[in-house]
């Protein structure tokens, strides 16, 4: 049958301080397993010999919560090879791997447990850890391994199929079918068989020793069955039950007490160590008491010798082990089939008295354990001080009679608390004056369970006290339990603090209704509660932190505690600069939490409070503290927006260079639906970049239109150049010198010339005229949309039909000009636009939005002249300037003949703008 297998490490490529891999030999909750160095280089592995040569069924690995690796390779070996020589890796055989979940569903919060199935034989196991997932907690990139657990059979003895055909054959004889649901999971008839305990949940959550003393009671239940002695295996089974819930709850008192020790919390360590003697010492008296207990299951784990674990279920590997005393079967075994370990064992005392001479007779009279220097073994190797005590100090009664057991099990506690001291006596005088000596002398013993008993009576009395009772006694013993539930608050033992909550929870909710009694008294509880409540939200116990948060919470939202708004009150108080970093954490978080619960109506909460507190939480000294203040602020400006603003400082350059300033101020815009500083600054950028690429484009498509709009020129100069022609030419040529007076060849009259507004220079060149039409010409313009460059006189049909943006315009019916889209509704009905004349009687000039006088000459002296439009803003530059030619009217020039008279032809100016078909045609830049 599968067992657990014992593995020493034989090498590894390198571990932390304080986290070698030799922590993997020992399975203990406390354990804190192999951990690589900070930014190792992968892969890292490590080598575990196995204590004899066998065959592995199954592998267990426990991962670390954050420190986990992708992958991990296994590898087997019959013999160790020469490890640090190189080549000799291949001695090794590979099995596989198995990849491990990056816990990011969990938060890094919980660990994995992986288990795989292998059939592999050999004695060394080699594992290859990858490359780590990546994750905000592992800041240095490393790998861990918590725990391994390895099972497997024997290779020497496992002959599997001699095994598995003789079973076969004696199901053939008994009529059994291997398929028989009544037999399934059951040890005793599966050679493959795994049980429970050797599982590495078990030991990972289980006291060492308390584990080894349930190993030994299964095997003693096994050989009981064997025996059919069934009375006996019976009661074997139920104290291994009880067993492993004992196991459980002192591997957690284990973990607290180390928690506290490395939180340099002793009295909580202190606590916690005398809360394990105390149970471990009542459970072994409960199992001596039935006689199952002795000096063979007290052996420590670290006493017992590296082996593999025996099992008599397995016949072929049996190897001489010392014999357990033979215990006797009694004839009452039959009354112990209720569970021996109570679900409390709180309420039992166990008295110890040094003086006692009786030996227990299963206890052999010398002591067969040497002393061990417990100060130089490692820590979790070291006994626990119970069991230290038990061997050397003190010997159980071995002893007790059935009455005794039914009075701790019914009444509680053995004996009674110490006497009141006379401080205690004059600091609750009040409350013994109501509740009697007894009872607050329990809330008072140093023994933590008295203290819970005692709050558990005053809870029993309380509720029990009749509804006609006087008020005043209703009051003097709510004042009297209060007094004692605010010292359980205080108390560091969680049950007790857990005990008191549950009092003040039944008091407020329950007997302050029940009894008819006054708000007074509500507040008289909450008062004197809430105080100690925050400061224990303080705590160092993370555990004792969240019960009294979610208290304080669930407290704030009874009906009866909710409309005396006394909880708003206290969290709204500024922050004491000396407090704790858990006291301000958990207050800043309570105060987000029943804000959203509570609001800012008739809650206690108001917009002054609870602004002015996060406004100085916002200078504190822990990030987390700032965090929570931030997020407040962003919540309550959604409900209340310009209110908030008030508190804050202006937003400015200045204040932004405050970094929680600058995520307000963005979480504000956020909020309105503006753009961050960031998202402008990105825009901004997208724009700049469009900018250079469309003007890239613009140039190119400049230079392309500019080829065109020659062309155009080319025509109209060769159509100028045949009505230039003299209408009389003479015969002899006599008359043939007008073009020759006035100086200009005729096939070269348009050069230097805008066709357009009709100016004429030498600066005119190819490029010159480039520069004139995109930038001087007063006919033309810029689209501001598309970045065309258009008539103006055509502008608006431009914007209506042809501009990259026609969509985004529509016709305004009274002013036949282009509006947007968005504004056309306004626009049309405030009426506010210059009513358009129809195209015969007048022009339209979208700049001005003026109506003048009809006609293309027209155009020239509305936007040329100086008395025309006024939004030209090409204008200015071009009156600086002489024209030659005066714009809108046709020029005459005239060359004296040799007789002296006025002979001459009139050369037509081009009039303005292009016409129909040409002024499609527009000039991109």
């Amino acid at each position: 049958m599968p067992h657990k297998i014992g593995f020493v490490v034989v090498s590894s490529s390198g571990h932390e301080d304080g986290f070698s891999a030799r922590e993997l030999m020992i399975h203990a909750p406390t354990v804190s397993g192999w951990r690589s160095p900070r930014f190792c280089q992968f892969p890292q592995e490590i080598v575990l010999q196995m204590v004899e040569r066998c065959r592995i069924r199954k592998l267990q690995l426990l991962a670390h919560q954050y420190m986990i690796s992708s992958k991990i390779e296994f590898y087997i070996s019959e013999s160790l090879p020469e490890y640090f020589a190189p080549y000799q890796a291949e001695r090794f055989r590979r099995l596989g791997y198995v990849s491990l979940c990056d816990n990011e569903k969990t938060g890094c919060k919980a660990r994995e447990l992986k288990s795989v199935y292998v059939d592999a034989v050999g004695q060394f196991l080699k594992l290859i850890f990858h490359q780590n997932h990546v994750n905000k907690y592992n800041i240095y990139n490393q790998v861990a391994l918590v725990a391994i657990n390895i099972i497997g059979d024997p290779a020497d003895f496992s002959d599997e199929s001699n095994t598995a055909s003789r079973e076969k054959l004696i199901d053939h004889y008994l009529g059994h079918n291997s398929e028989d649901p009544a037999l399934e999971g059951t040890y005793a008839r599966k050679s493959d068989y795994i049980s429970p305990l050797d599982d590495l949940a078990f030991d990972m959550y289980q006291d060492p020793e308390v584990a080894q003393i349930i190993r030994k009671l299964d095997e003693r239940k096994r050989e009981a069955v064997q025996k059919e002695r069934y009375d006996y295996a019976k009661k074997l089974k139920q104290a291994i039950a009880d067993l492993q819930k004992v196991g459980e709850r002192l591997g957690r008192y284990e973990v607290e007490k180390r928690c506290a020790v490395e939180k340099e919390d002793y009295d909580l360590a202190k606590e916690k160590k005398q809360q394990m003697e105390q149970y471990r010492a009542e459970v072994y008296e409960q199992l001596e008491l039935h006689s199952l207990l002795d000096a063979e299951l007290m052996r420590r784990p670290f006493d017992l010798p590296l082996q593999p674990l025996a099992r008599s279920g397995s016949p072929c590997h049996q190897k001489p082990m010392p014999s357990l005393p033979q215990l006797e079967e009694r004839g009452t075994e039959n009354q112990f089939a209720e569970p021996f370990l109570q679900e409390k064992p709180s309420s039992y005392s166990l008295t110890i008295s040094p003086q006692h001479s009786a030996v227990d007779p299963l206890l052999p009279a010398t002591d067969p354990h040497p002393k061990i220097n417990a100060e130089s073994l490692p820590y979790d190797e070291r006994p626990l001080p119970a069991i230290r005590k038990h061997y050397g100090e003190a010997v159980v009664e071995p002893e007790m009679s059935n009455a005794d057991i039914s009075d701790a099990r019914r009444g509680g506690m053995l004996g009674e608390p110490e006497p009141l001291t006379e401080k205690a006596l004059r600091e609750a005088s009040s409350a013994i004056d109501v509740l009697g000596e007894t009872l607050v002398a329990g809330a008072y013993c140093k023994t933590w369970s008295y203290r819970e008993d005692a709050l558990l009576a005053l809870s029993k009395k309380l509720m029990e006290m009749p509804v006609g009772t006087p008020k005043e006694d209703l009051k003097n013993t709510l004042r009297a339990s209060v007094f004692l539930v605010r010292r359980a608050i205080k108390d560091i033992v969680t049950s007790v603090f857990q005990a008191s909550l549950k009092l003040l929870k039944m008091i407020i909710t329950q007997y302050i209704p029940k009894h008819k009694l006054s708000k007074l008294e509500t507040a008289h509880c909450v008062e004197r509660t809430i105080p100690v409540l925050l400061t224990r939200t303080g705590d160092s116990s993370a555990r004792l932190r969240v019960t009294a948060a979610n208290f304080i919470q669930e407290m704030a939202l009874f009906k009866e505690v909710t409309s005396l708004q006394i909880i708003p009150s206290y969290l709204v108080q500024p922050l004491k600069a000396n407090s704790s970093v858990h006291l301000a954490m958990s207050q800043m978080g309570l105060l987000a939490r029943l804000l959203k619960d509570l609001g800012t109506g008739s809650s206690g909460f108001t917009i002054d409070n609870v602004m002015k507190f996060s406004v100085s939480a916002l200078e504190h000294r822990v990030y987390e503290v700032r965090e929570t203040a931030v997020r407040i602020i962003l919540d309550m400006y959604r409900q209340h927006q310009a209110s908030i603003l008030e508190y804050l400082p202006p937003d400015d350059s200045n204040t932004r260079r405050n970094i929680l300033y600058k995520t307000i101020f963005e979480g504000f815009a956020k909020i309105d639906g503006r753009p961050t500083d960031a998202e402008m600054r990105a825009r901004r950028k997208a724009a700049t970049e469009e900018a250079e690429k469309q003007k890239k484009e613009e140039i190119k498509a400049l230079q392309g239109q500019l080829a065109a709009l020659k062309e155009i020129q080319a025509e109209v100069q060769e159509k100028e150049s045949d009505a230039v022609k003299p209408k009389n030419q003479d015969i002899q040529g006599g008359k043939a010198a007008p073009a020759e007076a006035l100086g200009i060849p005729d096939e070269h009259y348009l050069d230097n010339l805008c066709i357009f507004c009709g100016e004429r220079s030498e600066s005119f060149t190819e490029e010159g005229l480039d520069l004139h039409y995109w930038k001087h010409c007063l006919m033309l313009t810029r689209c501001d949309h598309c970045k065309q460059v258009v008539e103006i006189s055509s502008l608006t049909e431009h914007l209506l039909t042809e501009c990259d943006k026609k969509d985004g315009f529509g016709k305004c019916y009274r002013c036949s000009e282009a509006v947007f889209k968005e504004e056309l509704p306004r626009h049309i009905k405030h009426k506010d636009c210059n009513p358009a004349k129809p195209e015969k009687l007048a022009n339209r000039c979208p700049l001005c939005h003026e109506n003048f006088s009809p006609g293309e000459e027209a155009w020239k002296a509305h936007l040329m002249g100086p008395a025309g439009c006024t939004m030209n803003l090409r204008k200015t530059h071009i009156l600086q300037k002489a024209p030659a030619l005066q714009p809108g009217k046709s020029s005459a020039v005239v060359a004296s003949g040799p007789s002296g008279s006025k002979a001459g032809s009139k050369i037509p100016t081009p009039k303005g703008g292009l016409s129909k078909s040409s002024s499609r045609t527009h000039a991109k830049r």
